[in-house]
């Protein structure tokens, strides 16, 4: 006689592995004793996009970018991905994790789909790309530096005088030196 707290071994359970054992919370675990399946290829754009890293949406904007070429579809119109797209979709994702832009990441992947690449055109691509970074790395520690000055000389009281808007509201340097008075849209 079973009680409503004690727990049975189900067929699917026991055919999986799972003694369908209770932890502390008194929920299930059969997560624990779950095997992972074998990839049976194609696979659909959710899937696809998980094993990337990345959602679907992008998956379908780098596809209408052309970075993943060819894609089956099934009879009705759904997407089918194969292994060499999710490998694909990942490099993508890494590039873009290291600031390539799409024509950089476009031109990558043709390298590396060409087995007759010379080496020295991967790297001239990430080389022009790391000066890029440091011009933009400079660029941003200019601007940190401009707002730290600008924040040293605000006194942060209850007073309403603010250099930092001050600043702000000076408008922008002409190429002769003048300030020219800055330019707010409004809405009408």
């Amino acid at each position: 006689m079973t009680t409503p707290h004690s727990t049975r071994t189900t067929a699917g359970q026991a055919a999986n592995g799972s003694n369908g054992s209770k932890g502390s919370t008194g929920i299930t675990d059969t997560k624990a004793a779950t095997k992972p399946r074998a990839t049976s290829w194609p696979v659909p754009i959710g899937v696809a996009a998980q094993r990337a890293g990345i959602s679907a949406r992008m998956v379908r904007h780098y596809e209408s970018l052309g970075l993943v070429k060819g894609v089956a579809r099934t009879d009705s119109g759904y997407r089918q991905y194969t292994e060499a797209d999710v490998h694909a979709l990942h490099f993508i994702r890494r590039s873009r994790d290291l600031g390539f832009s799409m024509e950089e990441i476009a031109e990558l992947l043709d390298l590396w789909h060409d087995r007759s690449r010379a080496s020295s055109q991967v790297k001239r691509i990430a080389q022009a790309h790391i000066e890029d970074l440091s011009e933009r790395i400079a660029s941003m520690q200019a601007m940190q530096r401009s707002l730290q000055t600008l924040v040293s000389c605000c006194k942060g009281n209850d007073r309403p005088d603010c250099p930092i808007l001050d600043d702000l509201a000076a408008g922008q340097v002409e190429h002769s030196g003048a300030r020219a008075p800055h330019k707010t849209l409004l809405k009408k």
